[in-house]
């Protein structure tokens, strides 16, 4: 796998999957088939996402089958021009940041409604850049997140010295007394002397 450095805004690649320059032409190709993974796994989400709605709305096996077939084409090609787009930028530019996700996004908004008018390609485009980024921007902050437990970085060490183990999503408490929400809540439930 690819070692990952942070360096300015985004992050640079490094390793196997751009230590060496790639040939102009390799690189499309390359993205081409690692987005058809991503192809077949939307029109397969795609497809169980309509089938259920499908059965939902009643209507009935045939009406189903249609909406399926809808969902899976709308499903298969946002998530192939996202890959596509993402991996080739990445490859480009040799950085993975948020202007890689906002071009993706907007790509992909102009893929989804090509025969349409400007107007709407256009908020297509922006509508799909802007997503991509606030999804790209909260999945990089994921990781940060996940490494301290109610906010203090040390209670994660001493929990590992302990032996303890962290359990994969935790929660601080909704009222601790050192909360403004609690102490409001505290204050309302005091009993009155």
């Amino acid at each position: 796998m690819a070692a990952k450095r942070e360096r300015g805004r985004g992050r640079e690649w490094e390793g196997d999957e751009l230590a060496a320059s790639p040939q102009p032409l390799a690189v499309p190709v390359l993205c081409l088939v690692r987005s058809a993974g991503d192809f077949a796994a939307g029109a397969f989400v795609g497809s169980l996402v309509g089938y259920g709605q499908g059965l939902i709305t009643s209507k009935g096996m045939k009406g189903s089958l249609i909406n399926a077939r809808s969902s899976a084409k709308t499903y298969a090609a946002l998530s192939g021009v996202q890959s596509f787009i993402l991996c080739l930028l990445r490859r480009l530019r040799g950085k993975d940041d948020i202007i890689n996700a906002g071009v993706a996004g907007c790509c992909t908004g102009l893929a989804l409604s090509f025969p349409g008018a400007p107007q709407a390609m256009f908020h297509s485009c922006v509508t799909f850049a802007a997503f991509s980024c606030i999804m790209d921007g909260l999945n990089k902050q994921q990781a940060a997140m996940a490494a301290t437990l109610g906010g203090h970085p040390s209670s994660t060490i001493k929990l590992q010295e302990g032996g303890g183990v962290l359990p994969p999503f935790t929660l601080p408490p909704l009222l601790d007394a050192s909360d403004a929400l609690a102490s409001c809540s505290q204050s309302l439930f005091k009993p009155k002397q």
